[in-house]
């Protein structure tokens, strides 16, 4: 099969490729990116996928693409997608994942293309439930709270829209918090394991900045994550959303003291909390109801959360 992965480059994309890569090499791996993307997270596997430039954003460049690779299985991962960088760039942010997204059905549809296609929303739609919401499960209604939560809702709807009017085969994802090596040092556990580490290697002082350590989340590894979406496009069904997530509930500051615990930092780590990362409005509790895919595929997350922490240490460990 020809598999196209939108965001080959970024932290899900590579893993998802290098998943398919070692577990299905009987497929053709294609990755669409922007010219100037980084290919730093594919580099050791890049010479065995095709790699096309391409803009969400340019309709044109879709059709062209498409029409040349005849994709069997679209995974579209490509966004922009922090939360705090939303409030500093809403429009860009709606533009990319909304607008994005729409290009891309548009493009199958007026190629007559239709294959299974991942649109992959976030838990972030569910924006701030009460804890008789709880836990969230797909008919949860959508509160989005940020530029990027509304980005992704609108995606979400889209997805939905093109298979009722169209009946292209969208299946749609609200993917809750995913984390591992290659995230982006932006995002919480990789921003405080870059900390640690350039605090380990003197490179930084040992005061540590922090938002809000309050929220609570529910992590899942990355490298179970891109095993779900395999399972998605393979055994769900057309049409449909899906909650997907771990089973590691954890207030942020008990993560970040699972980070401090195994860093090879002796000395007392002083804590900070930095204003400027307090977002605006914060979604601070997110325990999700993932029944509807498990038993759909089988699915349950394997890889124990002290070891996703410890791989994105040493990860940073590596980097910095």
């Amino acid at each position: 099969m020809r598999i196209l992965i939108t965001g080959i480059t970024g932290f899900v994309g590579s893993h998802l490729s290098e998943y398919l890569l070692h577990d299905y090499p009987e497929n053709d791996i294609y990755g669409i990116k922007r010219w100037r993307s980084p290919i730093d997270n594919i580099e050791s596997f890049e010479k065995n996928v095709k790699l096309y430039d391409c803009d969400l954003r340019d309709l044109s460049s879709l059709i062209t693409v498409f029409g040349e690779i005849k994709p069997d299985i679209i995974f579209h991962l490509a966004a922009q997608s922090f939360v705090t960088t939303s409030y500093v760039a809403p429009v860009d942010t709606i533009e990319t994942n909304i607008i994005g997204t729409i290009n891309l059905l548009e493009a199958l549809k007026i190629l007559k293309f239709n294959p299974v296609i991942h649109v992959c929303s976030s838990s972030e739609v569910y924006g701030q439930v009460s804890k008789n919401d709880l836990p969230i499960n797909e008919s949860c209604p959508l509160r989005p709270v940020s530029p990027y939560a509304i980005s992704k809702a609108g995606e979400d709807m889209a997805a939905y829209m093109y298979y009722k009017a169209y009946g292209l085969n969208t299946i749609r994802t609200r993917m809750f918090s995913h984390t591992g090596p290659r995230r982006g040092k932006v995002f919480v556990v990789s921003f405080f394991a870059k900390q640690i580490a350039q605090i380990e290697k003197k490179i930084q002082k040992p005061i540590l900045r922090v938002g809000n350590l309050n929220s609570i989340r529910t992590f899942t590894d990355v490298r179970d994550a891109v095993k779900a979406y395999w399972l998605l496009v393979n055994k769900c069904k057309v049409g449909e959303v899906y909650n997907i997530g771990g089973n590691e509930s954890k207030t942020i500051e008990e993560m970040l003291n699972m980070l401090l615990s195994i860093s090879n930092y002796k000395e007392e780590i002083k804590i900070e909390v930095d204003p400027k990362l307090i977002r605006p409005t914060d979604v601070t509790l997110q325990i999700p109801d993932c029944s509807k895919f498990e038993e759909e595929t089988g699915w349950t997350p394997v890889i124990k959360f002290e070891q996703t922490l410890l791989d994105t240490l040493n990860y940073w460990r590596e980097k910095v």
